[in-house]
């Protein structure tokens, strides 16, 4: 709490205790030299208000003596003076007198009003402290300004909100659904008040039709102050094509075929058509607004058909390849299914391509059992291999093993015989060989 010494008087005042008593005019003199210091006997508080509103000035005695308290405006001029109020100013209304406190209202708030209030006690020395009302201006207007109200998929757009006349100035914050984002601001002070405008760059894609995009501003005089503006963005078509019959299943000769053709863009697609890639459309092929029809097929049907849409933005497509299969046919298709093709890279999205997973996973599933039959033919032709080469290295390794250890013993009548009849006996065992043929 800041406290001060300031002069008074009616040459100080100005003039503003012109209707008080002549005696009152000698206190006022009495009050010329103020001191300040730490034995100050009042007390009162800073005020904030906005701009309209009802600030509360309060002057309070902590050790009342029964001296007397009055309130001068920043012009020092007598606002009140105890329960009198000398300044005709009907803004200013008594809200408690007492010994200990001088509390007035001052409705209707405005700029002109800032400034320093001064609390007096006419004690032995006189006593001074000040209070501070500081207005607060919530923006005037807040307005958001888009470059283009119609946007194309993959532009840049500018968005600038601006915040009129405020104070202090404000901070402008951006919201596009619930992300926020960063813009970039100005501040402009014209005498007291403060223009703010924040300046956002956003590339726009078809997610963000009809999302909206939010200034909101953050000041100490309002709160929840925004204002927002619907984005309106237009872009291709996305194209689908759906199979009606059969539902589920092959393509198979003599059967029919129906195809559905669902185009979503803005604007609304107007020009829709079915063609055959790399080949003309047979003749019997019935074309019917978004829907295809043969209701016989046959293998010339088999290849890829597409149906085109566009719009003012652009063109796009979606394909659907046909295989007819035999009548007898059980497995399932190889080639066969839905494809969206995207007429950029921007456009490629797991979305546009869902549709052609079907034909994928059957050629996937077709090269699965492919490779798989190769491996084994791989082993078993492996094995084949092994098996001829062990059959010939046995064969040549079988054959009579001779020795000369019984050699002399054909002749003998028993085995003692044939043992002393080997030739050298055992004492020439040493010399035995034995030999590998």
């Amino acid at each position: 709490m800041a406290s001060r010494a300031e002069p008074s008087g009616p040459s100080a005042r100005g003039g503003g205790g012109a209707g008080l008593l002549p005696p009152l005019l000698v206190l006022f003199a009495a009050a010329a030299l103020i001191p300040r210091g730490d034995g100050q006997n009042l007390v009162t508080e800073d005020v904030t208000v906005v701009e309209g509103e009802v600030a509360t000035i309060s002057c309070r005695v902590k050790n009342s003596d029964d001296s007397v308290i009055q309130l001068l405006n920043p012009n020092r001029q007598t606002i009140y003076f105890r329960d009198f109020r000398p300044l005709k100013d009907s803004r200013f209304q008594l809200v408690n007198f007492s010994n200990s406190e001088l509390r007035v209202s001052l409705t209707n708030v405005s700029i002109s009003d800032e400034g320093r209030y001064f609390c007096q006690l006419y004690t032995d020395p006189p006593q001074e402290i000040y209070t501070t009302i500081t207005v607060l201006v919530p923006p005037r207007n807040l307005v958001i300004d888009i470059q283009k109200e119609i946007a194309v998929e993959g532009e840049e757009i500018e968005l600038n909100c601006t915040a009129m006349a405020s104070r202090p100035a404000t901070t402008i914050r951006w919201f596009k659904g619930n992300k926020e984002l960063t813009g970039k601001s100005e501040v402009e002070q014209w005498s007291d008040m403060y223009t703010v405008t924040s300046q956002l760059f956003l590339k726009v894609g078809r997610e963000d039709d009809g999302v909206p995009v939010i200034c909101l501003v953050d000041h100490p005089a309002v709160k929840d102050l925004q204002t927002q503006r619907y984005l309106e963005v237009m872009y291709k078509p996305q194209v689908r094509v759906s199979q009606n019959y059969p539902v589920q299943g092959l393509t198979r000769e003599g059967e029919p075929l129906e195809l559905t053709c669902a185009a979503f863009g803005k604007p609304q697609p107007t020009d829709m058509r079915w063609l055959r890639v790399d080949d003309e459309m047979p003749q019997h092929v019935v074309v019917s607004g978004s829907n295809l029809l043969i209701s016989n097929l046959n293998k010339t049907d088999n290849g890829t058909y597409r149906c085109e849409a566009s719009n003012a933005v652009g063109k796009s497509h979606a394909d659907y390849m046909l295989f007819v299969y035999d009548t007898t046919a059980t497995t399932e298709p190889a080639v066969h299914g839905f494809t969206q093709l995207p007429n950029s890279a921007e456009e490629l999205d797991y979305g546009d391509l869902s549709d052609s997973r079907a034909g994928e996973e059957g050629s996937i599933r077709t090269v699965d059992h492919a490779v798989v039959g190769g491996v084994v033919a791989v082993v078993v032709f492996a094995m084949l291999c092994l098996l001829i080469i062990l059959g010939r290295y046995f064969a040549r390794h079988k054959g009579t093993y001779f020795t000369h250890e019984a050699k002399g013993a054909d002749d003998a009548a028993d085995a003692d015989t044939a043992i002393i009849n080997a030739e050298g006996g055992q004492n020439n065992s040493e010399e035995k060989k034995e030999y590998f043929i």
